[in-house]
């Protein structure tokens, strides 16, 4: 007679169900595993895009500043240059100004000093200042002349008497004073701006 172990069957058939369901759930696992994985790196992509995307619209904000501050500079230099251009023009004016007046105000200066009885005979002006040549019937009116050029302020003390002779005429009888004078004209503002420096130096400790 044949028996059938029915029990040892059921027990392997339970086996092989038990090894299937086990199966099923770890790829049902690693399944939920590689969403979760695929989901992150997803999100983390679009992250890093769009971080990525603000980086180049900074960059390109950068840039167009650099170019719009290399402008500024550009315009700033020019107006620097304008600028130094003016100033150069301004003391150019200045100085043709000067040396159009300067003459004038010493002929002018020179005029106002003269005392009574005297008269000039030459005026000479060159790099080394300024000779006038006279007469005059007094010794005084010679001193009181360069008295009157000292103090006018367009004279540098002091203005010097090179020479001074005497000479006898006869029509009326009597005598003339012959004098030659040296001196360096100036405007009174470069003779305060002198005295100026000349102030501060002594002012600064040694």
């Amino acid at each position: 007679m044949i028996r059938i172990n029915l029990l040892a069957a059921e027990r392997e058939s339970k086996k092989k169900k038990a090894t299937f369901q086990s199966g099923q759930k770890v790829t049902i696992a690693c399944s939920l595993v590689l969403v979760i994985t695929g989901f992150v790196i997803g999100w983390r992509y679009l992250a890093i895009a769009k971080e990525s995307s603000k980086l180049d619209d900074d960059i390109a904000k950068a840039q167009t500043e650099a170019t719009r501050l290399h402008q500024v500079i550009q315009q700033v230099q020019q107006f620097e240059q304008q600028k130094a251009q003016l100033q150069q023009r301004v003391v150019l004016i200045e100085q043709l100004r000067k040396s159009q007046t300067g003459p004038v105000h010493m002929l002018d200066q020179v005029s106002r000093s003269m005392p009574p009885m005297l008269w000039l005979t030459g005026l000479k002006q060159d790099d080394g200042g300024v000779q006038i040549d006279g007469r005059s019937t007094t010794q005084t009116g010679v001193s009181d002349f360069v008295g009157n050029l000292e103090g006018s302020g367009y004279f540098k003390r002091s203005v010097d008497i090179v020479e001074s002779k005497t000479e006898p005429i006869t029509q009326p009888p009597g005598q003339l004073i012959r004098f030659s004078l040296k001196g360096v004209f100036q405007t009174p503002g470069e003779s305060a701006g002198a005295s100026a420096v000349v102030a501060k130096n002594a002012a600064k400790p040694k």
